[in-house]
């Protein structure tokens, strides 16, 4: 009996190609940023065609939406951050923040939502919301502080701060400072913005 030959074409659209893509999407969004990366690019990178692409996430907005979810659970963290002295709250989130950023893992990705949201204000709309509505709100509110929404802000634009200054533009001496010394160092910023006076002078 003849074997029917293999019909070449396209990789087929299963689940794992669907994964390879956003695989992709994630790497071009974190290295290029969201106006440079096209579904073009990622279908080249991920070698499949670019109607592939669309077919699974319809277009580049939601293509990034997908590749935007936070590299955690916010409920884990949450619990977590929530769960020591609260006078000592700056310090775990900064840890926390720290390992985030210099986990392989979880960095790509962290870096992705950066650079989209400092290119294309529908992405930066969608990771603020995300952030402050899954995380920073809830834990500013969870430690009993007046002006939660107000304290969630301004602890996030230190987080986003702190990624962009060290992995993004790398402003010198940041690349290279220890991780112990930048947590010493952002912690009691990140403690004042969570719990401490906003007013003073």
């Amino acid at each position: 009996m003849t074997a029917t030959p293999r019909r070449a074409g396209r990789r087929p659209g299963t689940s794992q190609t669907r994964q390879l893509i956003l695989d992709t999407a994630r790497r071009h969004f974190a290295e290029l940023g969201y106006d440079r990366t096209t579904l073009r690019g990622i279908a080249t990178a991920a070698e499949v065609d670019v109607a592939l692409v669309s077919h699974f996430f319809s277009g580049k907005q939601r293509l990034f939406a997908e590749a935007a979810a936070l590299p955690y659970d916010p409920a884990v963290v949450l619990s977590r951050l929530l769960a020591g002295p609260r006078e000592e709250i700056g310090r775990r989130l900064a840890d926390q923040v720290l390992d985030l950023i210099e986990a392989p893992a979880s960095r790509g990705r962290l870096i992705a939502l950066i650079r989209a949201a400092a290119s294309e204000e529908g992405a930066a709309q969608l990771i603020r919301e995300r952030i402050n509505r899954e995380l920073l709100v809830p834990l500013a509110a969870g430690l009993g502080s007046p002006d939660a929404p107000l304290r969630a802000a301004l602890t996030g634009s230190q987080v986003v701060g702190l990624v962009m200054a060290r992995h993004i533009v790398g402003i010198d001496p940041l690349p290279g400072t220890g991780r112990e010394q930048l947590a010493a160092a952002v912690a009691p910023t990140l403690q004042r913005y969570l719990t401490g006076p906003l007013d003073d002078v």
